[in-house]
């Protein structure tokens, strides 16, 4: 699928393109404050990494799931590193907020 398709042979991703673009409009013509928004949600994509980023860890090393693509060594423990720093640094903008 994608734009190279004709519109009558890729119906769900024209009207997903269509719907973002009514999306975007309306955003735009609302009194919301795109700062406030894009801050927002970069929190809220920051927040969501953390369990998105464990589940990645657990299967990449999983067999049964990558078969001989399983991760081990030094790129498993940059993947756990870079998970704790994200858990970590989640933590912290909480702990910010609450004190």
């Amino acid at each position: 699928m994608g734009l190279s398709k004709e519109p009558h042979d890729a119906v769900a991703f024209y009207s997903a393109v269509a719907a973002s673009g009514m999306l975007g409009i309306g955003l735009t013509l609302s009194p919301l404050n795109p700062i406030k928004a894009l801050y927002w949600s970069a929190v809220i994509n920051g927040v969501g990494a953390v369990p998105v980023m464990i589940v990645i860890m657990l299967m990449t090393g999983e067999k049964r799931v990558m078969g001989k693509f399983v991760i081990g060594g030094w790129l498993r423990w940059l993947g756990w590193a870079s998970t704790a720093a994200m858990t970590i640094c989640v933590g912290a903008m909480i702990a910010a907020w609450i004190f």
